[in-house]
């Protein structure tokens, strides 16, 4: 297994968060570093600060040289996949190739609607998605791209300079939803995120995700298998371990540790110890 953080950029400071990116670059354990894609904290007060997530990733960039970079994930209808083809691509340049292009179809009412930004059925947030993963795809690999959807519609659009990484930058799918989700990922996506759950509830969608590889014939070994942990408030970090070991018992691949705030750099250097010392972190 290996290991990765996430700092949601809600109820902190960017000098809080940039203390722990910064620290966390220079241990190893950690291979990725995430924050999200929200304009209003979730699951929390709405009304506290919350950083914008593509800016505050570019500049984590930016302070950082070893450490792969996400956004976990990105709301798909808050850009146009063509805008956000060209943020990746800047974003996979300014890294060096580190970009990790995480996506989803979107389901925060709340922002949607005080912005004016449609978010739509279920259905509509699904084809959207599936749209949109075909225009990002097509943008971040080819020459040019026409695309005529009922979302989107693209004639010989080009999108340079792409990114060093080829044919594009993973593409990590976040969602747990079997009919629609998983299949979107099977046929698109090099990382899976399951948001959280118990390790049962991974292993069922893991082998859902598995079976809409088969039916498109695609070797479900080519998805790396990721999910969220979280260290509490009370920085419990035999918790940590614990729920990651689980989730491996299962095949999980990469335990993203989702850190509380407000965000301290004082908790890395226990978590990668006890990281280490319990045997999972693989090469």
């Amino acid at each position: 297994m290996r290991f990765a953080f996430k700092t949601a950029p809600q109820h902190t400071t960017w000098a809080d968060m940039l203390a722990v990116w910064r620290a966390a670059d220079e241990i190893d354990v950690f291979e990725s570093g995430w924050t999200f894609d929200h304009f209003y904290p979730i699951f929390s007060d709405s009304t506290g600060p919350c950083l914008e997530g593509w800016v505050t990733t570019t500049a984590l960039a930016q302070a950082t040289t070893r450490l792969r970079v996400g956004v976990l994930v990105t709301g798909i209808h808050y850009r146009h996949p063509a805008v956000l083809a060209n943020m990746a691509s800047a974003l996979d340049i300014i890294s060096d190739g580190r970009l990790e292009l995480g996506i989803g179809a979107g389901w925060n009412e709340e922002e949607s609607g005080a912005y004016g930004i449609e978010l739509g059925s279920i259905k509509d947030r699904l084809d959207r998605f599936e749209e949109a993963c075909q225009v990002l795809i097509g943008l971040l690999s080819q020459e040019t791209t026409t695309f005529n959807g009922r979302f989107y519609q693209l004639k010989d659009a080009r999108n340079e300079p792409k990114g060093p990484q080829r044919p594009h930058p993973p593409i990590c799918i976040g969602g747990s939803g079997e009919k629609r989700t998983l299949r979107i990922t099977a046929r698109y996506a090099q990382h899976w995120n399951f948001v959280g759950g118990t390790p049962e509830e991974f292993a069922r969608k893991r082998d859902v995700l598995a079976a809409h590889c088969a039916d498109i014939g695609r070797d479900p070994s080519e998805i790396l298998l990721s999910a969220h942990v979280r260290l509490d408030a009370d920085r419990n970090y035999d918790k940590v371990i614990e729920e990651a070991a689980a989730l491996g018992e299962q095949g999980l691949q990469l335990a993203i540790v989702y850190l509380p705030p407000p965000h301290d750099p004082a908790v890395l250097e226990p978590l990668a110890d006890a990281i280490t010392r319990s045997g999972l972190l693989t090469a």
